[in-house]
């Protein structure tokens, strides 16, 4: 069992939680230090492909967390970690909201976040973070997910099902156990694009499968088949 290192010092953790970003599903549980507890079917559901297996190759986008970390490397895994959005923010104008269908951008994003072998991930807990791409960005991020996670491989993906939000909430993130989530609110962001079940289909076209779990707080969590 072993959280891999970084080849160029951004990948691996230093045990200190970062910022991430999540949408919630139904249940919530008061937790420590102002974090709530949530229930999450997609995260159960992401588990259970995997249950019983060990030694398989995680990634995870949220950015790293000593408790993340914990969790995977105690299931027998080996966990990889970016964080997808710092590393958007510091590619783009301000809150990435500009550029992001510059060729020169998303070549540079790309080899920043996903440069990996072919085929080298079983799963990938992509959290909320494909909100915030614009099309041209978002299409190259999910054609080369399926280019690193292998035939047969899970994602999770978090979408808020409201398609009239400005704005939606910012969290940090941490895996309690395979079906809730410790969440903290850290503000909010205004989306890229906000996505129904049919846009969502055509967005993993490529997939096996795709299941959606809709939450009592109006998200989609997302189960990908690749």
């Amino acid at each position: 069992m072993w959280f891999s290192g970084s080849r160029n010092g951004k990948r691996g953790g230093s045990g200190d939680d970062a910022p991430g970003r999540i949408a919630f599903p139904s249940r919530t549980i008061p937790a420590q230090n102002g974090a709530m507890t949530r229930t999450s079917r997609g995260l159960e559901e992401f588990f259970g492909h995997i249950h019983g297996l060990s030694g398989l190759t995680l990634l995870d986008l949220g950015g790293a967390t000593q408790q993340n970390v914990s969790f995977i490397t105690d299931l027998g895994h080996r966990l990889y970690s970016e964080n997808f959005l710092q590393i958007l923010k510091e590619s783009t104008s301000g809150e990435g909201m500009a550029d992001q269908s510059n060729p020169g951008l998303i070549d540079y994003f790309l080899r920043q976040t996903l440069d990996y072998p072919e085929a080298h991930f079983d799963g990938v807990l992509i959290w909320d973070v494909l909100e915030y791409l614009a099309p041209a960005l978002l299409t190259a991020v999910v054609e080369r997910l399926h280019k690193v996670v292998r035939p047969g491989g899970y994602m999770l993906a978090f979408f808020h099902a409201d398609d009239k939000l400005e704005a939606v909430p910012s969290y940090a993130f941490r895996i309690q156990d395979v079906k809730n989530l410790q969440v903290l609110q850290h503000g909010t962001r205004r989306p890229m694009q906000l996505f129904n079940n049919r846009s969502l289909e055509r967005l993993f076209t490529r997939s096996d499968s795709v299941k959606f779990f809709l939450t009592k707080d109006r998200l989609r969590e997302v189960v990908i088949r690749a």
